[in-house]
């Protein structure tokens, strides 16, 4: 068999075959632009979503960066497919290597955030996917021996976008959601009791104010003021200390505050009033404030010694949801719903309000299940207080650790102001009849 021996003299050289292989295959040109394809969309998606509807200014500098982001992998498809065929721009390959590790990038960061808060299987399996896609795209642009021109001023260059967008990502849903600190509040002055025309009753006017000093607003998720109603005698002499040990430890486990005393016998109080003081599922902006006045009014011959005045009132924050206007739910005494756990440690009559909650981003929008945020506002002899949750559709009956009551907190902001207890003595109006 003869073979031909070409040497440097020789005018007519054998062709050269052309490269054959997985480097430059159709069938590899094929799925990595339907890698970048499949990112490019859903990260333009959820970034025009971010930049016109995120609650927080990051969210939005978010939604831009996953904009750039789509556009990179764009641009990335558009140079792997000039790259793997007639190659007419001379930096193709480089444009095809920095759409595909920005694909890479946006992928992985989506997939963490969804492992971490999404709710939805199907969102997981997709961003796996892409993300398992785009790191075998990038090793298969690598291995075409691409050119790089100033590598590194490009790796530099890539190097500190990458940085800013985890730099960005990580705020956004690592370190922003367990801020704290900010919370309005609340002030409390009980006024001079009023005696009636005919002597025989008196009122207790109360002057309430809200204040939010903080530089976010605040949806109110419920305002509850009520009064307490004490009998307090006194002792003729001064009392043992195993009595006053019995009070430290009577008082530790309610929700009323009393003070150790030498003299005075502090006993249970008595639900007087109770009422919402503000309506509910309104907001206060950031450097509002809110004021009203209420009254109490008891007979004169009232068995009480002192009146005890509580307000309180929780919230949560409007850079962390959205919240769709609250609405009664029930009542317990008329059919309403409320949850085994919350019956089985008191059983007050409780009135109910429901309202839809949104996420603040595009990403934990699509990626988690709707919740709704259940308010219980109870009063019973005994007292008054509120609690609230935020769970998923039918999950109203499930109780919370106190891992993810924590959790539920720091996501949504949720916080709750108090003042009280303003204790009035009513000796001097006792004393007018």
């Amino acid at each position: 068999m003869k073979t031909h021996h070409w040497s440097a003299a020789d005018p007519h050289p054998p062709p050269r075959r052309a490269r054959t292989g997985t480097r430059r295959s159709p069938a590899v040109l094929v799925v990595i632009v339907l890698v970048l394809l499949l990112t490019a969309l859903p990260l333009g998606w959820l970034g025009i979503e971010d930049v016109g509807e995120a609650l927080t200014y990051m969210g939005r500098v978010t939604g831009v960066i996953l904009v750039l982001l789509s556009i990179t992998a764009l641009l990335g498809a558009a140079a792997v497919v000039d790259h793997w065929s007639r190659n007419r721009f001379p930096y193709s390959g480089m444009v095809a290597l920095i759409g595909t590790v920005a694909a890479l990038a946006a992928n992985a960061m989506l997939l963490f955030a969804t492992l971490s808060d999404g709710d939805s299987t199907a969102y997981r399996v997709l961003w796996a996917f892409l993300t398992a896609g785009s790191a075998w795209a990038v090793f298969a642009v690598w291995r075409t021996a691409v050119v790089i021109p100033a590598p590194k001023r490009v790796a530099a260059a890539v190097i500190v976008s990458s940085f800013l967008a985890l730099a960005n990502f990580g705020y956004q849903y690592l370190y922003q959601p367990y801020q704290r600190g900010a919370k309005p509040l609340i002030d409390m002055t009980v006024g001079k009791p009023l005696l009636s025309p005919d002597r025989k009753a008196f009122a207790v006017p109360v002057d309430i104010r809200l204040e939010n000093h903080s530089d976010v607003g605040f949806y109110l998720l419920a305002a509850e003021f009520h009064a307490m109603g004490e009998k307090v005698p006194l002792s003729a002499r001064d009392r043992l200390r195993a009595q006053w040990r019995a009070d430290a430890e009577q008082w530790s486990k309610s929700t009323e505050q009393h003070p150790l005393s030498r003299r005075e016998i502090h006993q249970r109080g008595e639900l007087v009033a109770a009422q919402p003081w503000v309506p509910v599922g309104t907001w206060i902006e950031a450097g509002d404030a809110f004021y009203t006045k209420t009254v109490v009014e008891l007979p004169i011959s009232t068995p009480y010694d002192q009146l005890a005045f509580y307000a309180t009132a929780d919230f949560a924050r409007k850079d962390r949801l959205g919240l769709e206007q609250l609405a009664p739910e029930g009542y317990s005494w008329s059919g309403g719903k409320t949850p085994r756990w919350m019956k089985e440690k008191q059983d007050l009559d409780t009135v109910i309000y429901r309202a839809r909650v949104h996420e603040n981003n595009a990403i934990a929008a699509h990626t988690m299940d709707p919740r709704y945020v259940t308010v219980y506002w109870q009063f019973g002899p005994d007292g008054a207080g509120v609690s609230e949750t935020i769970l998923r559709n039918g999950e109203e009956d499930r109780k919370l650790t106190g891992t993810e009551s924590s959790a539920l907190v720091a996501r949504y902001g949720l916080v709750t102001a108090s003042t009280g207890p303003i204790e009035w003595p009513l000796w001097d109006v006792k004393s007018k009849r």
